[in-house]
């Protein structure tokens, strides 16, 4: 099963919630995952980041599925699978020019934020 868990928008201009995220071999800013109801977060990208130009600069969504192994099997993986937060993994694909995050988690949003907040050092 496929639900939408949020829309991520690249961005240059820094943002007053913004919170550095470095996982994975990469580095990047995010806004917080809880505090609007559409999930929308704003990602920007520092010199060395690491990540693929394609995530750097269209925008993505993101869906949260059942069995990330699966739903990636023959896929253009952009990277990943990687866990940035305990019992949370992602994985980015790219279908037809568009970079598509996969997130499998049992956790709820509410989790989410509490976890995003305590292991990446992020104050809301």
């Amino acid at each position: 099963m496929r639900k939408y868990h949020h829309y991520g928008i690249p961005t240059t201009e820094k943002r007053q919630d913004e919170s550095l995220v470095e996982v994975g071999g990469f580095k990047f800013y995010s806004t917080p995952f809880e505090g609007n109801k559409w999930h929308i977060q704003w990602h920007r990208f520092p010199e060395g980041h690491g990540l693929p130009e394609l995530v750097t600069q269209v925008p993505h969504i993101a869906f949260q599925v059942d069995d990330l192994d699966a739903e990636i099997k023959g896929c253009k993986i952009l990277f990943g699978p990687y866990s940035p937060l305990k019992g949370y993994r992602v994985a980015m694909i790219e279908e037809q020019g568009v970079p598509i995050e996969l997130v499998e988690t049992s956790l709820t949003d509410e989790e989410l934020a509490l976890l995003e907040q305590e292991e990446l050092g992020k104050s809301y």
